[in-house]
């Protein structure tokens, strides 16, 4: 199933897409893709119900974040070994774990805002886990059957506040709009390997990344049992899995986003972002 959400920001109503396209609503169903609706009891009961019956979204509305009432959003930095190498860092011997505020997700089709103060806004096109059940001291083994489903992250990124700015990553990471997720979160049983999963990345119709979620550093099962030991794991937790090559900070000479730059991103199965940028 590829679920989503839709409508004005912060008023959004629970929807599916059905294989003609078309977005059908839920909201007689389920309050919202969220929560407990992510277990698996209520997924199953959702893959039951005849798809051509549900409602028809009419017109074109704003698609919102997949996932509504995150709790936790994770990422996982320097998750592939040629971005590393392109970062000028070491590939790391345990998962490297930060945060992003919940306060910078946006749908993804939304405008993204570049920081008053900016002057390195990067991209990084990224596969994210959605936690379906809690997850606390998991083997790698269970680690697949935790997940609700899958999703696009934009995990936008400004080089000069995550680097140079003191303490920790979150500075550059946390600015309003930068982590559009969606356009829906498809269902593990949609995605049979997420280690198998082209991904890539365009600025203004010029593609920087072009990579596959076979080059993860540590693959989705090692990163989610590994945060079970230091966290419990909950129900619309998102996750961020890394991004391979060809951010801006990677080119010679470095490239970042400009007011008027236009970002395409897409991972196969999952769909694809479009975003407009602009002066924040």
């Amino acid at each position: 199933m590829k679920l989503l959400r839709y409508g004005p920001r912060g008023a959004e109503k629970p929807g599916m897409l059905a294989s003609d396209g078309t977005v059908r609503d839920l909201s007689d169903l389920v309050d919202d893709i969220s929560g407990e609706t992510l277990g698996d009891a209520v997924l199953e009961k959702l893959r039951t119900v005849d798809v051509a019956s549900l409602p028809v979204v009419d017109g074109d509305p704003r698609i919102g974040p997949c996932v509504g009432n995150v709790g936790k959003f994770i990422c996982i930095g320097l998750n592939y070994a040629d971005h590393a190498a392109e970062s000028g860092m070491e590939l790391p011997a345990e998962p490297v774990i930060f945060f992003k505020a919940t306060s910078a997700i946006v749908g993804p089709n939304d405008t993204v805002e570049i920081p008053r103060g900016s002057v390195k806004t990067d991209w990084e096109v990224e596969l994210g886990a959605v936690i379906g059940k809690e997850a606390k001291y998991i083997s790698e083994d269970e680690a697949l059957d935790h997940v609700a489903g899958y999703c696009i992250v934009n995990d936008l990124s400004e080089r000069d506040f995550q680097l140079h700015r003191s303490g920790q990553w979150v500075k550059g990471k946390s600015a309003d709009t930068f982590g559009p997720i969606g356009p829906w979160l498809v269902t593990r049983d949609e995605v049979p390997d997420p280690q198998d999963l082209p991904m890539y990345l365009e600025v203004n119709e010029h593609r920087y990344q072009n990579g596959s979620t076979r080059t993860m550093h540590f693959g989705v099962a090692t990163v989610i049992s590994h945060l079970s030991q230091f966290m419990s794991l909950q129900p619309g937790d998102v996750i961020s899995t890394g991004t391979p090559p060809g951010v801006g900070m990677g080119q010679d000479p470095q490239i970042y986003l400009q007011p008027g730059d236009k970002m395409e991103l897409g991972i196969e199965g999952l769909g694809v972002q479009r975003q407009d940028v602009v002066a924040g």
